[in-house]
């Protein structure tokens, strides 16, 4: 019955140049099962979800560039000689006192990263949204490769931080010299070894665990006109929040207790600052940065290229096309005062 069934539609699609047929008796037709001729359906293509750049979900300043080098200036000094000894800016009149305010710059360069993904034309057919699926992922990790290199990589060495970017990369935060004693902008000029400026960083007890003590002692040295902004908040990789979580003040108390709310939640805040987890830095160690504090959007200022590239080129390989994506940054310290970092002992 299905035969005839089969060439009644063909004299009909013959004829009328399409047919249905109805199958609801298959069962006496093989090869159309799992394994043994059966189609295979495609569900939408996806990607696993990556983490995006936590700098920029923090708040850092984000600005538009078209050139291939980004310069940024800075005002230090103060007109009125704040604390300067016998100085006095009040009264009516002018002031003779002469401020000692000064203006410096440094320059860094725009970089690229770029990556290139083959795909089988017959492929790209048969799967629904993989076009879509592979820009988009493509996107993520640019963040993910944009987010190591600007927090771990070193563009002064060639060697020490090669997956990051080394002298083609971004000036990462870990790069920049440290101090306890107080910050300070960089040398003036545009030479790439200018603008390495120094951060006020706070010794840890310990390099083993960050202590309740330790970051206390971290948001003690956040200059006040920081504090309690819009963008402030800690930084610090997800393990070193697992562990802060299980602290303990006595045998039985932990130091950040649990109530079982939204934003009362153990290490969402610590002192009223919100917690960004960053799973591209460093944990506790010797030497290591293992937590920032920072009012990130005076902190940190990203220079973006209008637009991403992403171009599908047809002729590069024989049945393949390719993906090929490309997206331009810098990145800086802008304002030295606004972070501090805790430092393991070496």
């Amino acid at each position: 019955m299905t035969t005839n069934l089969l060439l009644e539609a063909v004299k009909t699609a013959m004829l009328e140049g399409k047919a249905t047929v109805n199958l609801n008796e298959a069962s006496a037709l093989t090869g159309s099962g799992s394994g043994v001729g059966g189609r295979v359906i495609y569900d939408d293509a996806f990607a696993a979800l990556r983490m995006a750049n936590p700098i920029r979900m923090a708040g850092a300043r984000v600005i538009s560039t078209i050139g291939s080098d980004e310069a940024f200036v800075v005002k230090q000094g103060n007109a009125t000689l704040i604390q300067s000894g016998s100085n006095n800016p009040w009264g009516y009149g002018i002031n003779t006192d002469v401020g000692n305010e000064s203006v410096a710059f440094w320059q860094l360069p725009v970089r690229s990263i770029n990556a290139t993904v083959p795909v089988r034309t017959a492929v790209l057919s048969d799967v629904n949204a993989l076009n879509e699926t592979i820009a988009m992922d493509m996107a993520l990790e640019f963040a993910q490769q944009e987010a190591l290199s600007m927090m771990l990589n070193n563009d002064q060495s060639g060697s020490t931080t090669v997956n990051y970017g080394a002298t083609s990369g971004l000036r990462g935060l870990n790069q920049y010299a440290g101090s306890t004693s107080a910050a300070a902008f960089g040398s003036n000029g545009s030479a790439m070894t200018n603008g390495l400026h120094t951060v006020l960083q706070v010794a840890q007890a310990a390099n083993t665990a960050v202590s309740y003590d330790d970051l206390a002692n971290l948001e003690a040295a956040l200059p006040a006109q920081y504090k309690f902004k819009p963008t402030t908040c800690w930084m610090m990789h997800p393990t070193t929040i697992s562990q802060l979580r299980k602290l303990k003040a006595s045998t039985t108390t932990n130091n950040f207790l649990e109530v079982g709310s939204e934003d009362g939640g153990a290490v969402v805040y610590i002192f009223g600052y919100p917690v960004c987890p960053n799973p591209y830095m460093s944990v506790t160690g010797a030497g290591n940065y293992s937590v920032y504090l920072a009012e990130w959007e005076r902190f940190v200022t990203i220079a973006d290229r209008e637009e991403m590239s992403i171009q599908l080129l047809e002729q590069t390989q024989a049945g393949f096309i390719t993906f090929f994506g490309e997206k331009r940054v810098a990145s800086t310290i802008r304002d030295v005062f606004a972070g501090v970092r805790l430092v393991g002992p070496a």
